[in-house]
């Protein structure tokens, strides 16, 4: 079944840990300037980055905000999705649960705080350029990803208590949206897509229980 270009979009952001970040350069105008950053997405799908004020995307982005972001999904040849999510990363101070979910999913987070020089930008997405295979890209407009259906911080920390209870020594879960579950699998991320996303915590307590009972973690949808 072909997948909306909004699908496409989530399965990627949620499946990756980092992007190539691109920023208007300040050292040499007129020229973008790329990098690799890891991010993490709030409860809204938004990407988060946390940044040191010495970095030159940083700089950057103080001066001019709009940016880039180019994602990959997992896989290799021409049928491999992508993304580009264009917009503004603007500072933001997170609520301490965005700051756990941050921590969740890039532990090294935790010694870049203590540092004190370190701040957390969050993208206002304005338009996205979806890649979901040969023959199949497009626009999609920012407001359609903010719209997605979402999961509150406070839901997702309860969930996460009850479910990681169910679940084998060698899983994590690390974070839970509507649309999926990721957990850290023997040290490796994996992500759980619903075949039909959640409408609920509730909904989703229920559809990610029996999967915990498995062994063997592999990428079919539950």
């Amino acid at each position: 079944m072909k997948r909306s270009r909004l699908e496409i979009v989530l399965d990627v952001l949620h499946g990756s840990a980092d992007a190539a970040l691109g920023t208007q350069a300040q050292a040499m105008p007129g020229y973008p300037f790329v990098t690799s950053v890891p991010f993490v997405l709030d409860e809204r799908h938004r990407p988060v980055i946390l940044v040191s004020t010495l970095a030159e995307h940083t700089r950057n982005l103080a001066a001019d905000p709009r940016a880039s972001l180019m994602l990959r999904g997992s896989g290799t040849g021409g049928d491999v999705a992508r993304a580009t999510l264009v917009g503004c990363f603007e500072p933001v101070d997170p609520p301490r649960l965005l700051v756990d979910r941050y921590k969740r999913y890039q532990p090294e987070a935790e010694a870049f705080l203590q540092l004190g020089d370190f701040g957390f930008r969050r993208m206002q997405v304005e338009r996205i350029r979806t890649i979901g295979g040969f023959g199949q890209a497009g626009w999609l407009e920012g407001n359609r990803l903010h719209d997605a259906p979402w999961l509150a911080l406070e839901n997702e920390s309860e969930l996460l208590v009850e479910l990681q209870a169910a679940l084998p020594p060698d899983m994590t879960v690390l974070g839970l949206d509507l649309f999926g579950i990721d957990i850290d699998y023997r040290g490796e991320r994996t992500r759980r897509n619903f075949a039909v996303p959640c409408t609920g915590a509730a909904e989703l307590l229920a559809r990610a229980l029996p999967m915990m009972d498995q062994t063997e973690m592999d990428q079919t949808e539950i």
